[in-house]
């Protein structure tokens, strides 16, 4: 599973959502769902300008997490 840092890397770069999305040149919209939600879909474009406006590499905006085993089998 993927999860998206985003938000996270947003912050420590010293932006939030508005100034994320004019620098990046995306919408408002997409910036707010991504930070609201970390394993939202996003198109690679996106994630090359997202961190193109931030200074990062994309490989720093995702994180992958190991997958949760099913419930309920052994």
């Amino acid at each position: 599973m993927i999860r998206l840092r985003i938000k996270e890397v947003a912050k420590e770069k010293g932006f939030n959502q508005s100034s994320l999305a004019r620098e990046a040149g995306i919408g408002f919209t997409t910036v707010k769902q991504l930070f609201r939600n970390e394993h939202h879909d996003a198109s690679l474009g996106i994630l090359e300008k997202i961190a193109k406006a931030m200074g990062v590499s994309i490989h720093d905006l995702i994180e992958e997490l190991p997958d949760e085993p099913n419930q309920g089998t052994q």
